[in-house]
């Protein structure tokens, strides 16, 4: 099971897209992608829960964030060995974390030590100024606050590069590649 959280090496930027639910976080991964030619990873445990959700009408269980962390590293492991240069994560183990953290107490220490080993260049950090958009898993509307602040506190513990992204789509796509061009250019 460690083998298949274990990050793969490749001489690429990787950048994560982090925060809390219905902050836009899929939507600018697409849209950086496409804006770079290169390809992005999407949340593999939007495709799991759902999947359970149709079969079972249950939601996310403790039980479900070990299969979930494999999933989403085999994704990013395999668009690793595709891209070119860049790659953009809608999400990471260390965003599995923070949920386990919220939603059950504490993190499957397996789950930690990947998500606290695997490397990224940037983190952006996507407010929680846009609309809520509900579906059948998003549940915290009401929580949005305190759920970014633990998002952001994570990020500052672990010392990990991130910049907050605000305002419209626009503007926070213009905002990621003035940060990205600045990353780019140092590298």
């Amino acid at each position: 099971m460690e083998e298949k959280l274990k990050q793969k090496p490749g001489d690429l930027i990787k950048i994560v897209l982090f925060g809390p639910e219905s902050t836009g976080k899929t939507t600018l991964s697409r849209q950086l992608a496409a804006h770079y030619n290169t390809l992005w990873v999407p949340e593999y445990m939007r495709e799991y829960l759902q999947e359970k959700w149709n079969r079972e009408r249950k939601i996310c269980e403790p039980e479900d964030m070990l299969p979930i962390a494999e999933g989403q590293m085999g994704l990013e492991n395999e668009k690793t060995a595709l891209a070119d240069s860049l790659l953009f994560c809608d999400t990471n183990l260390l965003e599995l974390k923070v949920y386990s953290e919220i939603y059950y107490g504490e993190c499957d220490p397996v789950l930690e030590k990947f998500a606290l080993r695997n490397k990224y260049d940037l983190y952006f950090l996507t407010y929680i100024d846009v609309p809520w958009e509900e579906d059948d898993l998003r549940d915290k509307p009401g929580e949005r606050e305190p759920i970014f602040r633990y998002f952001e506190n994570t990020l500052k513990k672990y010392r990990k590069p991130y910049v907050i992204l605000k305002g419209n789509k626009e503007e926070r796509f213009r905002e990621a590649i003035a940060h990205i061009e600045n990353l780019t250019s140092k590298k």
